[in-house]
């Protein structure tokens, strides 16, 4: 990896409910996986085992819904069939959903209302939004968008209003789809011409945005505020030298104050993997190390500040480690779209152990020497 490297991983085969209430996953390994729900809205967490006639595939996808039926989604005999997982007692109920007949498709993160669940089918020339659960029939054929999309990342509380990462004539730029105007497509990260331009995250009660551009010469990780015109900033904090950034969870119930979101960010490298922490206001990375046995890549923010994170060990089978993260520094005011004052770049080593808005283009912010701090 480069000095810059940001990785596009793909998404952790642990899944939380958009509220924080359930969690699911493809529990086991080799030949004896099986989908197993997480309960996280109790005093403790506890996981309920969803196993079924026969394991499941190592390709199926599950997702959790509000209601704590677990949508499992399999590929079978050159379709993709969707079923409800529940459990009866002793056992597991399944409800089949039906099927989609596409060579590629993926389920998209769960929907904010936590009772309807999506999926992608990408073609050759368009991709195809599909609702796969909730629906009144099955699945339903909500809208092909041009191009060949991937990501997925919610823009607002309600489900209506999806970013895409579109490809078209080789360039990739994030666009939204507003499902409640019968799929129009307008445009979201639009930074350079030339650039290829990707949306990882976004906090509908801030408006912050989560952005991958290479707009200044090499993939790098920048930030922006949804429905605002001031442009897209790229800390050199979140530079690290042989390291993949990747943040996972934005801190909810920063409303109007993008600036103050707690960021919680995947480091990968040659030593291994650990945790970051950043704060467009506080200009510096925090890095931690994570609990033994995180499922990596996956965890949610309380309204408070605290961090939690998802871990399997042997001696905890269902685990949520708990971080609280101190308060920010009073939050940056930004008045002009000048270019922030450069941070240093941090070595990339494991941390020692403890001691809805309308969508509007966003451009980016003036640049000098490697790219913008901020």
């Amino acid at each position: 990896m480069t000095a810059c490297a940001i990785e596009a991983t793909a998404r952790p085969g642990f899944t939380i409910a958009a509220d924080g209430s359930y969690a699911a996953r493809l529990a086991g390994t080799g030949e004896a996986r099986f989908p197993e729900r997480w309960t996280l809205d109790g005093p403790e967490p506890y996981a309920v085992p969803l196993p079924l006639g026969q394991p499941e595939e190592a390709d199926s996808e599950v997702l959790p819904l509000v209601d704590g039926r677990v949508l499992i989604h399999r590929r079978v005999a050159g379709h993709h069939g969707f079923s409800l997982l529940y459990p009866t007692g002793p056992g597991t109920g399944e409800l089949p959903l039906g099927a989609v007949d596409c060579e590629r498709l993926a389920l998209l993160p769960p929907s904010p209302d936590g009772r309807a669940a999506y999926a992608l089918a990408a073609g050759e020339r368009a991709t195809a939004v599909w609702l796969v659960a909730g629906g009144a029939f099955g699945p339903e054929h909500i809208v092909d968008v041009p191009g060949r999309c991937s990501g997925g990342v919610w823009l607002d509380r309600t489900g209506r209003i999806l970013a895409l990462d579109q490809e078209l004539g080789g360039r990739t730029k994030a666009v939204a789809v507003d499902l409640g105007r019968g799929g129009e497509v307008t445009p979201l990260l639009q930074i350079a011409d030339d650039s290829n331009d990707r949306l990882l995250l976004a906090d509908p009660d801030s408006g912050l945005l989560l952005i991958r551009s290479d707009a200044p010469g090499h993939d790098r990780l920048g930030w922006g505020v949804l429905g605002s015109l001031r442009p897209v900033r790229f800390p050199e904090c979140l530079r690290l030298a042989d390291c993949a950034v990747t943040p996972f969870a934005v801190q909810p119930g920063q409303v109007l104050m993008p600036e103050s979101c707690a960021v919680a960010l995947r480091i990968d490298g040659a030593a291994g993997t650990w945790l970051g922490v950043w704060r467009p206001a506080g200009r510096r990375l925090t890095q931690l190390p994570a609990p033994g046995g995180w499922l990596a890549g996956t965890g949610l923010w309380s309204r408070a500040g605290v961090l939690g994170l998802p871990y399997v060990t042997e001696e905890v089978p269902c685990g949520v480690a708990l971080m609280e993260v101190p308060e920010p520094a009073p939050p940056l005011v930004i008045t002009e779209p000048a270019q922030a004052e450069a941070a240093g770049e941090e070595p990339c080593a494991p941390p020692e152990h403890p001691p809805v808005r309308r969508p509007v283009p966003l451009q980016q912010a003036p640049l000098t020497g490697h790219g913008a701090a901020g």
